[in-house]
């Protein structure tokens, strides 16, 4: 124990605060990073999976973190590992020890405590590239205070601060953003080996993308959207997949993994499918924007036409959200919940799901807005050829937007169609009192109403003689 201890505090078991680093794309890049000979600094609060799956593959490691309670948690777990957890503020510890890797992935907010006023980012930093040995790594995190996050939820943290949020000195030299961190690093001059977009979040870091492209988007995306399943400002699936057709994927990542040093040109594994192509649902859907209905029957006719060739496992998963157009031909994007059902069930069913998937994210369509998923099934089954019954169509459902900007969207919409069709009907209630005020519709009137009068009586006296 160091000093700045916090006696009652935990970041690994946290209440009121975010949780530790981890996630599969920080073991990942983790084990691509450590060698077995290497000294490690773990700096921050991590993932207990994280601490000891680096402690059984590298020489030794040191353990820092301020919370008292997970330091007794930690050094029961590496009872029998070379090394040494310290607890404290990082500005307490005195030694002089150095390491060939420095692990700060949960970043350099929680390496202090209350104690510790006047540590800056940039002092923060500068602590840990002392304890670099000569041509050392440092495997760096940090979180974009302005993430695709923050269009997603509103920021009641600031007006409900967490226990964490405790009141600090204003650091003018914590970066913001993802050039400015690189900016800052380089200038502290830490070597920049490679740096990666993180998602969905830092302490839940499941993929990370050096690059973003539109499977990789897609992937990510994947993962947001799943982290924001409840109500949210925007869709969240849709703001990274149209950020990273914008180019801004990266700057809008919730965080990043910054590595400095000698490190292996390698990519973390992660869930992104490797070849070319677009995934089959935003093909339909950046046709049915522009009202292209001729792509939307041909892609769709042969979509049908490649999943009926399929076996049934592959089958059961090739939803367009989960298969790669390329070309003319179609592959699997991953693993997903297969469909339970077979022949035109299974097809239908597959539709059904891109249908309530294009009103959830409030696409555009070039048909009257106001359709349900039945309606919309049954005219892309038609494209394909498939009388789509009633048994083969989903339960009745509302389907509405997951975004408020999207249901705005809708509605104004709405507003317009209903404004469009109330103009027409005014219209053509004009044309027909024109029609009506003509000589020679009253002409027609008066000598084919007698002859209607005349039908009518003989109609009544047709009734009573059949009585």
């Amino acid at each position: 124990m160091v000093g700045g201890e916090m006696l009652s505090w935990s970041d690994l078991h946290p209440v009121d605060a975010r949780p530790a680093a981890g996630g599969a794309a920080a073991r990942a890049l983790l084990a691509a990073a450590l060698l077995p000979g290497d000294s490690v600094l773990v700096a921050g609060p991590h993932e207990l999976g994280l601490i000891t799956g680096i402690a059984a593959g590298v020489a030794s490691v040191d353990v820092l973190v301020r919370s008292a309670p997970d330091a007794e948690e930690i050094a029961e777990l590496l009872e029998n590992t070379k090394g040494q957890v310290i607890c404290g503020s990082l500005d307490r510890v005195t030694s002089d020890d150095v390491y060939d890797v420095v692990v700060a992935l949960d970043g350099l907010d929680r390496l202090v405590g209350p104690d510790t006023a006047k540590l800056t980012w940039s002092g923060t930093l500068a602590r840990l590239q002392a304890r670099l040995a000569p041509s050392g790594r440092l495997l760096l995190g940090a979180a974009n205070p302005f993430g695709v996050e923050r269009f997603l939820q509103p920021p009641v943290s600031a007006a409900l601060p967490r226990n964490e949020d405790w009141a600090r000195d204003l650091d003018d030299t914590a970066p913001a953003g993802h050039k400015s961190l690189v900016s800052t690093l380089e200038a502290a001059g830490l070597e920049i080996s490679r740096t990666y977009a993180v998602f969905p979040s830092l302490v839940e870091a499941d993929v990370a993308l050096s690059s973003v492209d539109h499977l990789g988007a897609v992937t990510a995306a994947r993962t947001v959207a799943q982290r924001n399943s409840g109500p949210t400002l925007m869709d969240p699936y849709r703001l990274v997949v149209d950020a990273a057709a914008a180019g801004l994927a990266v700057e809008l990542a919730p965080a990043w993994y910054v590595l400095g040093g000698d490190l292996p040109d390698v990519l973390p594994a992660t869930a992104v499918p490797a070849g070319a192509g677009v995934l089959l649902e935003e093909h339909l859907l950046a046709a049915l924007k522009v009202d292209d209905q001729a792509v939307v029957r041909r892609t769709i006719t042969e979509y049908v036409n490649w999943l009926v060739t399929q076996d049934q496992p592959a089958a059961a998963m090739a939803a367009p959200d989960n298969v790669i157009l390329d070309g003319t031909s179609y592959r699997l994007f991953g693993d997903s919940d297969p469909v339970d059902a077979h022949g035109e069930k299974l097809v239908v069913a597959h539709l059904a799901r891109f249908a309530r998937r294009s009103l959830e994210g409030g696409s555009r369509q070039p048909w009257p807005v106001g359709g349900d998923v039945r309606e919309l099934t049954a005219r892309l089954g038609s494209m394909a050829g498939i009388t789509v019954t009633g048994e083969l169509l989903p339960s009745p459902e509302l389907v509405r937007p997951l975004g408020s900007a999207e249901q705005l969207a809708t509605v104004a919409r709405i507003a317009e169609e209903l404004a469009e069709a109330n103009a027409r009907a005014i219209l053509f209630e004009g044309q027909l009192s024109g029609i009506r005020r003509s000589r020679p519709y009253r002409v027609g009137h008066a000598v084919l109403n007698p002859a209607r009068v005349i039908v009518r009586r003989a109609r009544r006296i047709l009734r009573k003689v059949v009585r």
